[in-house]
């Protein structure tokens, strides 16, 4: 027989007051409310982090729970139990990239869906300012697409998720270092691709 609400809302609270560290190892050996302490704690950023990246609250939740899934199977590979916020977005930054991929067959359609809630507002586009427009947004991700992944993901993170230097170095397990140098060199090839459209 399981414990009371009450009882069971103490544990709950006496877990959110768990350290990380500690939270990782228990959920790391089989734990699954220490997860779920885990999961509360840091889901928010996981779903904004996932919702920057992705563009819509939908992918982003399908991330989350794909994120999630993924860090409850790996646990046992977390090297430092501390760091678990960085592995968790690390492992949300991954999945949305998978995620843009896979929806990059559907761009056609948010796009027509993008035109037509711009036709209902007051301002309508003209035809040649909507082409121009989504041959722009379709140059933008195909220079994307060509750079490098750590490139891209350093670029993503910081103009789509605006994260400083040190919290991408985190997120990606890198030197902040590396993540000017990554970034320096994302945005010097995007500026030679998107030349044309300045």
């Amino acid at each position: 027989m399981t414990g009371s609400p009450v009882a069971s809302a103490a544990a709950k609270q006496h877990l959110d007051l768990v350290p990380d560290a500690l939270l990782a190892g228990r959920a790391a050996d089989g734990d699954t409310a220490a997860f779920e302490a885990l999961a509360r704690r840091h889901g928010p950023l996981m779903r904004a982090t996932a919702r920057r990246l992705t563009g819509t609250l939908a992918d982003a939740d399908d991330v989350v729970q794909e994120s999630l899934m993924q860090a409850w199977k790996q646990l046992d590979n977390l090297r430092d139990p501390a760091a678990v916020k960085s592995w968790l977005l690390r492992i949300v930054g991954t999945r949305s990239i998978d995620h843009l991929r896979k929806r990059r067959n559907d761009v056609a359609l948010d796009e027509a869906e993008t035109l037509a809630d711009a036709s209902s507002g007051p301002r309508i586009q003209d035809p040649e300012s909507t082409a121009v427009n989504a041959s722009r947004v379709d140059a933008l991700k195909s220079a994307l697409q060509r750079l490098p992944e750590e490139q891209r993901r350093c670029w993503v993170l910081k103009e789509f998720n605006d994260l400083s230097y040190e919290e991408i170095a985190l997120t990606l397990n890198i030197s902040p270092d590396s993540v000017r140098g990554r970034l320096a060199r994302a945005r010097t090839a995007l500026a030679r691709t998107m030349e044309e459209w300045r």
